[in-house]
């Protein structure tokens, strides 16, 4: 039986879940953005609110997130603690929450509360492993799960990178690559469930191995931009402009998790 993807949560309303609630959007997929309750909450306030500043954010985003701002109406902002049950009405689940293990699986054990029995739920870690998030969870959700790590800015990055594990469908596979490709207009990688995947893999070292001759050839950062961005037919975000573009703290983690984990890496050192 074939699987539609009509309806996606997206959870988490940060840069990365705001660029893929918005190029949802563009696609005409209705989507719900969830994140938590505010912390500082005053009596009162909007429980919402930080889902609901993660669309205004995307609406004043630069490069622009949204084909048209009326699109952001297919968007629903959400909370983890009030809206769980809106988890029951949408075919995909996407994972957007902080690159750190503990909250993914937090994250995860909500999910298998709240969601309908046969809705995929996808990672959009950049290189943690699929074995281990899915360590706990039951075999009807490991089938159902799988990694589809999207690249920022959303609506401009084309490749999207799939990893499926050993107890993902088949089917489920097939049906997140054709709404990844037909739908949302990517250009799908298949890695496999190795630290990073493929592109961050290869980018990190290669940002990894400028810093190390940055250092050996005394050159500051924009003389290295200006070297790797245009000049080499490169985009004009060239080295550290990618670097605050990403994030430092991502980068910082990516990183962290290439030199942990591989070992056996001939270029380990150079993390």
């Amino acid at each position: 039986m074939s699987i539609h993807i009509r309806r996606v949560a997206v959870l988490g309303a940060g840069v990365m879940g705001q660029g893929i609630a918005s190029h949802l959007a563009n696609a005409g997929i209705d989507s719900v953005l969830f994140d938590m309750v505010p912390r500082d909450l005053e009596p009162n306030g909007d429980r919402r609110k930080l889902a609901k500043d993660g669309i205004k954010n995307a609406l004043k985003s630069s490069p622009a997130s949204l084909y048209t701002p009326s699109f952001s109406d297919r968007i629903t902002p959400a909370n983890y603690e009030d809206d769980g049950a809106l988890l029951t009405d949408c075919d995909l689940i996407i994972e957007v929450v902080v690159e750190r293990m503990d909250i993914k699986k937090i994250i995860f054990d909500w999910v298998a509360e709240h969601r309908a029995e046969g809705s995929i739920v996808a990672s959009n870690t950049s290189g943690l492993s699929l074995q281990e998030m899915t360590a706990t969870m039951s075999d009807e959700m490991r089938q159902h799960f799988l990694v589809m790590h999207f690249f920022n800015p959303v609506r401009y990055m084309r490749l999207l990178e799939l990893v499926s594990g050993p107890d993902t469908l088949a089917t489920v596979t097939e049906a997140v690559a054709d709404f990844g490709e037909r739908v949302l207009g990517k250009g799908i990688v298949y890695a496999k469930d190795t630290p990073n995947f493929i592109a961050n893999r290869i980018g990190t070292y290669g940002i990894c191995a400028i810093f190390g001759h940055m250092e050996r050839l005394e050159m500051g950062i924009e003389e290295v931009d200006a070297v790797f961005g245009p000049a080499m037919g490169r985009p004009k975000s060239a080295v550290f402009r990618t670097c605050d573009l990403v994030g430092l703290d991502t980068l910082a983690h990516v990183i962290a998790t290439v030199f942990k984990g591989c070992p056996d890496d001939e270029e380990r050192d150079i993390f």
